[in-house]
């Protein structure tokens, strides 16, 4: 992830206020009934990031976005509401996990206080994806929030659809 990408999310965050009724009634036209209960529980800053990256999907995609490709847009950082951390704690979390490896930061997700929360949020991904696979989401949905924080290499879901979802992203 750019430092550009971080610091607009970040002061997008600072800002960010609740969608107007007319784009949460799109956004819950393309999710399940399930999927619905998980968007409810982000937070506005991340229900309005996640709602630029599946307008800006939809736009690359045109009409051959399926509704689970959507979906991946506006869930695929679901995994960040687990740990229950603010926007500073993820800055310095993020700062974190940039010096750690992969077991590190396994081995702080299974610690108490906030090094465990901290740990939790850089595996938002792998967490992203259980929550959606326990929704009873479409496995390229769960997939996409399993994926999108590695290299394109590492993406199982089609390229045609991964390249659109990491370039809203990004």
């Amino acid at each position: 992830m750019s430092a550009k990408h971080l610091a607009t999310r970040f002061f997008g965050s600072l800002r960010a206020g609740p969608l107007t009724d007319d784009e949460a009634a799109w956004v819950k036209s393309n999710l399940l009934a399930t999927e619905r209960e998980l968007w409810a529980r982000m937070s506005a800053p991340d229900q309005r990031h996640a709602h630029r990256v599946a307008q800006k999907t939809l736009h690359f995609l045109g009409e051959k976005a399926p509704r689970p490709v959507i979906a991946a847009a506006l869930l695929h950082d679901i995994g960040k509401t687990d740990p229950q951390i603010g926007t500073f704690a993820r800055v310095i979390a993020t700062l974190a996990g940039k010096q750690s490896t992969p077991a590190q930061r396994e081995a702080w997700a299974k610690e108490d206080g906030w090094l465990g929360r901290a740990g939790k949020y850089l595996r938002h991904n792998e967490i992203g994806a259980e929550l959606l696979k326990a929704a009873g989401s479409d496995p390229l949905t769960a997939a996409w929030a399993r994926e999108h924080e590695l290299i394109h290499t590492e993406w199982t879901i089609p390229e045609e659809f991964s390249d659109a979802l990491w370039r809203a992203d990004n």
